[in-house]
This record gives C-alpha cells, structure tokens and sequence, in this order.
C-alpha cells in the first residue's frame, strides 16, 4: 500500500470526503480565513506562502504540503468542489477515489491527472490570453528562456495545444512531487518579482495559480512522465452556459473577463 495524503484545498469549513485517512483537508490562506470552527489543517504553519493565496489560490496548500508534510510516499491535490472520481460521480461525495482505487493507480503509474480539458477551437494559449491578461503568460516564457532552456520546447508544444491537464490537480509519488514543486515555485517567484498586478482585478490577482494549471502539462512534456487518466467532476454549479456566453463575447473584445468558481 502507497501511504497517500490527498490534500483538499479550501477556503472555508464545507463537506468533505468520509476517508480521512486518506483526504486532509487544508484550509488555505489561512492567515486570513481561519476561523475557530473550522478544524482543518491550515497552510499558515510552519515553512508556508499563505498570505499569497488571493494570488496562487490552492497551490498555498501544495507549498505547506511541500515544505511541512512528513511520512507520506505520495501526495495529491485536489479542490474542496472538484475531486477524482471512481468512474463518473453519482452520488456526490460517496464514489470519489477510494485508498484502495488510489493504491491500483499508483502501482501502475507515479503520476494520476485528471481527463484532460479540450478546447477545440482554441489553444491553449489563445484561451489563455482570450480570459486572462496576457503579460504574465509572455513574461513566463521570457523566463523559462533564462531560467531553464530546456523546457522552452515544451512550453511552447504545450502552448499550440487544444486540451490540456487542469485545475492542478493530481496525485503523485513523493519523490515526482519534490522534483515538481522545486521546479514549479521556482519559475512562480520569479514571476512574481518581475511584474506587477497591483491593478488587476481581484480575480485576475490569482494569476499564479492559473498559470500553473498550464504548467504542469510542461514539467509531464519535459521530463517524459507517464501518467493515468482519471475521471473528475464538480460539485454544485458549474455555470456553463454563463461561460460559454463570456467566453465569446471575451473572444472577440466585448466582455470583462469573467471567471466563475
């Protein structure tokens, strides 16, 4: 058996997965958000970036995971409405992946992602700059350039793709987790420190964890990992119709961009 922590990033007390052997749930940008009902795991402990949530959204609780979680082989991420299911969800919360499902799946793979997300008439880069500001995507390749060469190809194929792994979820040996938040980081604060979102709307403040829902499809491309599939799904309402308006009106100049959660 792989001992696995998924971790369940939220901002606040909500229902969650039975198996807490298996689900931690981490109350992000807990330095604001805490409050003495809510018995979670917070990201303000120890080595953490919790005051950055309202910019990297739930990678705060991937940073405390990184720096604070012992005693684990594997480590997941998913969000306190999305999670991985054991086929497609049926009744909620009951068929999310169990301990035993996640232990099949790391046996024949170190990396578990969700179904990819197709765009069909977009790549990822046009979607990209076509819901969000566009400089700090230009100003991530200038980087990656400096920082690490190597994976310029790979930003780009991932960029001139129409489906990509999102809403950085996953689950992943320790060891692939490490080398990941290493890399991942990294590239962030350096960011981070070259533009400036002081102007931007409250929604497009959380540039760095939107960012790194592309990013994680660079690191797989770069370093050739093989990974398992799995289905996801979304608790409550998923607005589609709201986004699919937006998103053409944002397509061709004429909406604010609008971001549902």
């Amino acid at each position: 058996m792989v001992k696995t922590k998924i971790l369940v990033a939220t901002h606040k007390k909500f229902a969650m997965p039975e198996d807490k052997g298996l689900y931690l749930p981490v109350l992000v940008g807990a330095v604001r958000n805490y409050r003495a009902s809510i018995e979670y795991q917070r990201d303000d402990f120890g080595d953490n970036i919790s005051n950055k949530n309202p910019n990297y959204n739930e990678l705060t609780a991937m940073y405390w995971a990184w720096k604070n979680l012992s005693g684990v082989e594997a480590i997941g991420l998913v969000h306190y409405r999305r999670y991985f299911f054991d086929g497609y969800m049926k009744n909620g919360l009951k068929n999310v992946l169990s301990m035993d499902e996640v232990d099949r799946l790391l046996q024949k793979k170190s990396l578990v992602v969700p179904y990819k997300r197709h765009y069909y008439i977009e790549t990822n880069y046009s979607h990209y700059v076509h819901a969000h500001h566009s400089l700090p995507l230009i100003e991530l390749r200038k980087i990656i350039a400096q920082r690490n060469p190597a994976y310029l190809s790979s930003f780009d194929r991932v960029m001139s793709r129409r489906s990509a792994h999102m809403f950085n979820m996953f689950i992943m040996r320790k060891k692939l987790f490490d080398a990941y938040c290493g890399w991942l980081f990294g590239l962030l604060q350096t960011l981070e420190n070259t533009i400036d979102i002081s102007n931007y709307s409250v929604q497009e403040k959380r540039v760095f964890g939107y960012l790194a829902e592309l990013l994680l499809d660079v690191w797989i491309d770069q370093n050739n990992i093989s990974y398992e599939e799995v289905p996801w799904n979304q608790l409550g309402p998923k607005h589609l119709g709201s986004k699919a308006y937006h998103f053409m009106l944002r397509k061709f100049g004429k909406d604010e961009k609008t971001h549902f959660e």
